[in-house]
């Protein structure tokens, strides 16, 4: 069959409020980000699996409030004297080289200005394995908001979704089939979008659910690599 190597593009997704799907399982942390600025405390936390839609929500936010991005592991005087005038968004919060001491200045310096602060996590601040207690004290006082593992609606429509920012159309089934068939996380149905559409453009072929079939069984084996030539 001809194959052809697909190019290494970058795909543009979409971070709209159009584009956002709602299910029960992110209804809290939308409810969150529309309810802005009526929030329950200064510094909100939204916690969520990889892949979760944090990124999607926090990007909402960050054009709705005019925040500036904050490094979690960049933390100098400038960041700080800018806290306390522009809202404030750190995503990946507990990722490596938190800064604590520069975060615990960061949150005070928001407090000060009574400028919000959103942070982005996968896990709850109990467990990001913060050392200074002020810093520890200040996370506890933070709003956290989760938003739960995906339910059938939200895996269904963020795989839509991801085709539709690659401008691919796939067949409604072969959507379902996927959904019922990759572990129940988004960061898998990324990955498994990916593997499709670069196993469709080497095939010079449509996504149909047999070659959506290849591709899961080879997630399930490790040998994504190795899926074109299956």
């Amino acid at each position: 069959m001809s194959r052809q190597i697909p190019l290494d593009l970058a795909h543009q997704e979409a971070f709209s409020r159009d584009d956002l799907i709602v299910t029960p399982a992110n209804a809290r942390a939308v409810s969150l980000i529309e309810n802005w600025p009526e929030w329950p405390a200064p510094v909100v936390i939204l916690a969520g699996p990889a892949g979760s839609g944090k990124t999607h929500l926090s990007a909402i936010w960050r054009e709705e409030a005019d925040a500036f991005d904050v490094k979690v592991d960049a933390i100098g005087p400038r960041e700080i004297q800018c806290a306390g005038n522009r809202p404030v968004l750190i995503d990946n919060a507990d990722g490596a080289g938190l800064d604590e001491n520069g975060l615990f200045h960061l949150i005070n310096a928001a407090r000060g200005g009574g400028q919000p602060m959103l942070l982005t996590a996968r896990r709850f601040p109990a467990a990001w394995g913060v050392k200074l207690p002020d810093l520890l004290s200040r996370l506890k006082a933070a709003a956290t908001v989760e938003i739960d593992e995906p339910d059938d609606i939200l895996l269904a429509g963020v795989i839509t979704k991801l085709f539709a920012d690659r401008q691919i159309e796939v067949e409604p089934h072969v959507v379902q089939y996927l959904v019922r068939r990759i572990e129940r996380s988004l960061s898998s149905a990324i990955r498994a979008v990916e593997l499709l559409d670069r196993a469709a453009l080497e095939r010079k072929s449509r996504i149909t659910r047999g070659l959506a079939s290849e591709v899961i069984e080879a997630m399930e084996h490790g040998v994504t690599e190795d899926i074109s030539n299956a």
